[in-house]
């Protein structure tokens, strides 16, 4: 069993990436930052995330990466390239092209996550400013087989148990 952390949108924030990354280092196997960190690469707080550019970031994130935890691809990017705030289409395409089994993105501030013919598209919701719901999220994915669990944390580090969902993926 593979744990994976997805964080976005931190806009700034130092304190609370380094705390969220303390509280979970040993039990997750891969940190993810969506973009919008609005840090330099170099900062210690977004060290240890794999990180990826957002439309509010100055440094060399890239805009897109590609990882495999637990034999699942991820693909990791922020989602204004992909328009994701009118469509998750584009997005789509992307994860189709490139054969992804679960997708993380953020950009819209809106947590949410849904399976789209067998992909598992993922928005953690915002650690600063959460759009759709006052609480500043993130998520853990545990992987197994073909399910994946995800729990939804508040920035705090409290569990939103009402929030936890399965996913099945593809075959």
């Amino acid at each position: 069993m593979s744990k994976v952390l997805i964080v976005s949108d931190s806009h700034g924030l130092t304190k609370e990436l380094e705390a969220i990354r303390e509280r979970h280092l040993q039990e997750v196997d891969l940190l993810i930052h969506c973009g919008d960190s609005q840090l330099m690469p170099d900062n210690k707080a977004i060290s240890g995330y794999f990180t990826v550019a957002g439309n509010c970031d100055f440094g060399s994130f890239p805009d897109e990466l590609i990882s495999d935890v637990a034999g699942k691809k991820f693909y990791i990017t922020h989602g204004h390239r992909q328009s994701v705030k009118s469509s998750l289409m584009s997005l789509k395409y992307k994860a189709q092209e490139v054969g992804a089994d679960i997708v993380c993105f953020g950009h819209s501030h809106v947590l949410g996550a849904e399976v789209v013919d067998g992909t598992l598209f993922v928005n953690p919701g915002s650690i600063r400013m959460p759009r759709g719901r006052a609480e500043k999220t993130y998520v853990i994915l545990e992987l197994l087989d073909n399910v994946v669990k995800m729990s939804v944390y508040e920035s705090n580090g409290r569990q939103i148990a009402g929030l936890a969902s399965e996913f099945e993926l593809r075959k």
